[in-house]
């Protein structure tokens, strides 16, 4: 493609469902380092999408493959985080405006969470990214109810569906259990959500100076309960979300 693409990136496959089906001008998937990447158009400006897998590593090799081999120029990352933040409520939603690897320690050396030889913890999202996915955010959960069955708002208990902005925090651990979610809140008591890839994407962007910026829908708190039900909350909620969010960025909706 000759225009500057647009990145999407998700780490696991329903995260994604239904954006593929949005593409006009779909081309073939293409394999590469053992990911998939589908190329088209959506609102009349070309996307590639692609799955990176679950964790840090396989999100930072999956957004230096984007930029490098398919040339794009600004990223986005959809998928599901726990919440941290005490008004963050599972359905709600978090557009990341900056990004810390909560787990990254290399102290004495370094300050906790500082990234050696970066003199910095924290990156943060492009500006302009971040208000236009907020508000798309905004626009397309206006009508919950038309995104997802009653019968899932109920068995989720979704209602007054919010959208926040502000801190993602990421590691390479499945956050599930009380005692791991209230460390977090103290050690960087400023984090919305938690998740495990949208600090490493983050990073490998700044170093190339493409825009980037992330929406999760939670899943749930990061506690003893953010195992229930959660691949059926991926099916019939947060791929939704993310269809309809995606949609709304580029003028579909």
């Amino acid at each position: 493609m000759d225009e500057a693409a647009t990145g999407l990136l998700s780490a696991l496959p329903e995260e994604q469902h239904g954006l593929v089906e949005l593409l006009a001008e779909r081309q073939p998937a293409v394999s590469h380092a053992g990911r998939e990447f589908v190329r088209g158009r959506l609102g009349g400006k070309p996307v590639v999408l692609a799955l990176c897998g679950i964790g840090k590593v396989a999100a930072a090799a999956t957004t230096a493959m984007l930029i490098e081999r398919f040339e794009v120029r600004r990223l986005l990352f959809t998928g599901v985080a726990g919440g941290l933040g005490t008004a963050v409520r599972v359905g709600d939603v978090v557009v990341g405006d900056a990004f810390i690897q909560h787990d990254m320690d290399a102290s004495p050396l370094f300050p906790r969470h500082e990234i050696p030889l970066y003199g910095r913890a924290r990156f943060d999202a492009d500006p302009a990214l971040v208000t236009a996915l907020r508000e798309a955010a905004r626009r397309a959960l206006a009508d919950v109810d038309g995104l997802c069955d009653a019968a899932d708002l109920a068995r989720f208990g979704l209602h007054a569906v919010q959208v926040h902005q502000g801190l993602l925090v990421s590691g390479d651990r499945f956050v599930s259990a009380l005692a791991e979610a209230a460390e977090l809140r103290a050690a960087l008591p400023q984090a919305l959500a938690v998740d495990m890839e949208s600090a490493a994407v983050a990073q490998v962007c700044h170093d190339y100076r493409v825009p980037f910026a992330a929406v999760r829908t939670v899943s749930d708190r990061a506690d003893d309960t953010a195992h229930v039900d959660f691949p059926a909350f991926v099916e019939v909620v947060a791929s939704r979300y993310a269809q309809a969010i995606v949609a709304a960025l580029f003028g579909l909706r």
